[in-house]
């Protein structure tokens, strides 16, 4: 994948002969550029600083290393696969409407039932106009059952029958889809609750992960996004959607530094298969190489 980050990091430091404060503002325009975020920009440029000084001379390939390094290091680590930590494992998906959350939840179980699993969805993003219905869909792409009731019914209720269910069937993951409306933080943040009650009355340590979908191309958005569904409950993962050749990567080093999420997976296509787990080692070396993660 060909970020646009790597276009402007290789014009910002071969743009320069030596490294100096030149150089530097330049790398720092250029992180910000690609929707890094500020804080998380600043932390790189005073690390990189602070190196420069006491390494003093270095070349184009020495610093354009200690910036991966630097941006490496801010990524939380992400056990290697997907670990299921329970039977059935139980995931509620958050996200707000339009960040692909329900084309995520049709990727994720077709990616389990490669790998062999059974899985369950439950569809209680009931509010939605046609939430339900498309969720049915993904649900026959991927050849999965599905969860369901009538359009304005009680989330809970849904995430309650389909944990049970999940429990009769012998599933081995349960993904369950959740409103997507952040316009009362409180209604949110009260709602979840309600299905994290009605899950652990089956399942008394579930949910076990909590993931939240963001589209990489929203920019600055992902970030407000991504602090009013940490504020409204526990995020354990981060599911990054459109990370295409239009993408802007450094969203996802931002949004995973400033609030410590890691990210789960990502998105790289709309087909059903591409979505793969998050591999910080190759994407980090991807956002320096015009290639293909």
């Amino acid at each position: 994948m060909a970020f646009s980050f790597f276009q402007k990091i290789g014009r910002a430091i071969a743009g320069h002969s030596r490294v100096d404060d030149d150089t530097l503002d330049s790398i720092e325009e250029a992180l910000v550029e690609s929707d890094m975020g500020v804080d998380t920009t600043l932390k790189i440029i005073d690390n990189l600083e602070e190196r420069v000084d006491r390494d003093k001379y270095m070349s184009q390939e020495e610093l354009r290393g200690m910036l991966r390094e630097e941006i490496s290091a801010l990524i939380p680590d992400t056990p290697s696969g997907p670990e299921l930590k329970g039977h059935p494992h139980i995931i509620l998906v958050v996200g707000v409407n339009g960040v692909g959350k329900t084309t995520t939840i049709g990727k994720l179980a077709h990616y389990w039932k490669r790998q062999g699993k059974k899985v369950l969805l439950g569809a209680a993003d009931t509010f939605r106009a046609a939430a339900v219905d498309q969720l049915d869909i993904w649900a026959d792409r991927a050849g999965v059952e599905i969860v369901k009731q009538q359009m304005g019914s009680d989330p809970a209720a849904v995430a309650y029958d389909t944990v049970k269910s999940a429990v009769s069937r012998g599933s081995d993951v349960v993904l369950i889809d959740t409103a997507g409306r952040l316009h009362n933080r409180v209604d949110l943040m009260n709602e979840l609750t309600k299905i994290r009650n009605s899950v652990r009355k089956v399942v008394p340590d579930g949910p076990h992960e909590v993931l939240l979908v963001l589209d990489a191309s929203t920019g600055q958005n992902a970030f407000a996004q991504a602090k009013e569904f940490a504020r409204a409950t526990d995020i354990t993962g981060l599911v990054v959607t459109k990370l295409d050749g239009t993408a802007k990567g450094g969203v996802v080093v931002g949004v995973s530094d400033q609030f410590n999420i890691p990210v789960r997976f990502i998105g790289v296509g709309e087909k059903i298969e591409d979505i793969k787990p998050f591999d910080k080692d190759s994407f980090v070396a991807a956002l320096f190489n015009p290639e293909d993660i």
